[in-house]
């Protein structure tokens, strides 16, 4: 299996298991069978890849403005439209979906960094490398980037 495949489905088992905790913890939203889970992940994942930058852009003013708060009423809006897509998953109200958007995306940074399937902005390499070494009072020795 390719490494984009791997992390694909990693991605897509962590949002399953994100959606499926909030399916059992937030009162409003459930699912009837485990397929409709998985699908509505599938749908949450593929409206988060297309659709959020496009409401991301439309929403930059109210973005701005309220300092990003803005992003947890366009992720429950998203959770909201799937409710209302897939048949056997529900979300009942607003306030429902944006607990559970809020709890998805607490659960999705947590397993994402435990599992590392997620986008990573650090990394971190292990080793024994030795550090650059000074050529001398020529300038070029090594460079810093702050």
């Amino acid at each position: 299996m390719s490494p984009k495949a791997k992390k694909f489905f990693g991605s897509w088992l962590v949002n399953t298991l994100a959606v499926a905790i909030v399916g059992s913890i937030v009162p409003g939203i459930h699912y009837d069978r485990f397929l409709d889970l998985v699908v509505a992940s599938l749908l949450l994942g593929i409206l988060n890849s297309f659709l959020k930058p496009i409401l991301m852009f439309v929403a930059l003013p109210l973005l701005v403005f309220t300092l990003g708060l803005f992003m947890f009423v366009i992720n429950a809006l998203l959770l909201y439209l799937v409710g209302s897509i897939v048949k056997g998953f529900h979300v009942n109200t607003f306030w429902a979906a944006f607990w559970g958007a809020l709890i998805i995306s607490i659960v999705s940074v947590v397993l994402n960094s435990l599992t590392g399937f997620g986008n990573a902005r650090v990394q971190v390499r292990r080793g024994n490398r030795p550090p650059p070494r000074d050529s001398g009072a020529g300038g070029n020795g090594p460079v810093i980037d702050v």
